[in-house]
C-alpha cells in the first residue's frame, strides 16, 4: 500500500523508524483545533510516539494525558502518512509513519503531564499554516473533507 509521503528521504542516509500517532481535536463548533508547541518553537498535532508494547490507541491516550491533561473519546481513522525528517534537536534523521485519529469528544482530568509545551486553539486555516509536519496538515485535511 503506498501513503503520503511528506519530507526528503535522502540516499545513503539511515533513518531511524519513529511511529507516532497524533489526533484532530477540534472544539465544539469544530471551527478550531488545538496545537502543541515543543519548546523549540514548532507546532504539532497532539500526540506522539508510539512506545513499546503500545498500541495506536494506548499510545494516543498516554500522549493526550501527558500533553493535554485530556482523555477523550477517538473518532475516526484518517489513515496513515509517512514522513522523513532531521531532527537538529536530537541530531538524528528519523522515517515517522505518522497514525491519525478524530478525537470527538474530550474533558479535561487535570494539568498537562508534561509541562514545558505550549497549547493553543487556532482556526483550520492557521492551523494548516503552523503545523511543521506535511503528515499533520494531511491530516487536518483528510478531517476537514469528512466534515463537508
Amino acid at each position: 500500500m503506498t501513503y503520503p509521503t511528506f519530507g526528503e528521504k535522502k540516499d545513503g542516509v539511515t533513518y531511524t523508524p519513529r511511529y507516532g500517532v497524533y489526533a484532530i481535536i477540534p472544539n465544539q463548533t469544530r471551527d478550531q483545533i488545538i496545537l502543541v508547541q515543543a519548546p523549540n518553537g514548532s507546532w504539532f498535532l497532539p500526540g506522539g510516539e508510539i512506545e513499546a508494547g503500545e498500541d495506536k490507541l494506548s499510545a494516543l491516550a498516554r500522549e493526550l494525558v501527558e500533553e493535554l491533561g485530556f482523555t477523550a473519546t477517538i473518532g475516526q481513522y484518517y489513515g496513515q502518512a509517512d514522513e522523513y525528517f532531521y531532527s537538529s534537536h536530537r541530531d538524528q534523521y528519523f522515517y515517522n509513519p505518522a497514525y491519525l485519529y478524530e478525537v470527538t469528544a474530550f474533558e479535561a482530568i487535570g494539568q498537562p503531564l508534561e509541562d514545558f509545551n505550549h497549547l493553543a486553539w487556532f482556526s483550520i486555516d492557521e492551523a494548516l499554516q503552523k503545523l511543521k509536519r506535511g503528515s499533520h496538515q494531511w491530516g487536518v485535511k483528510a478531517w476537514q473533507k469528512s466534515h463537508q
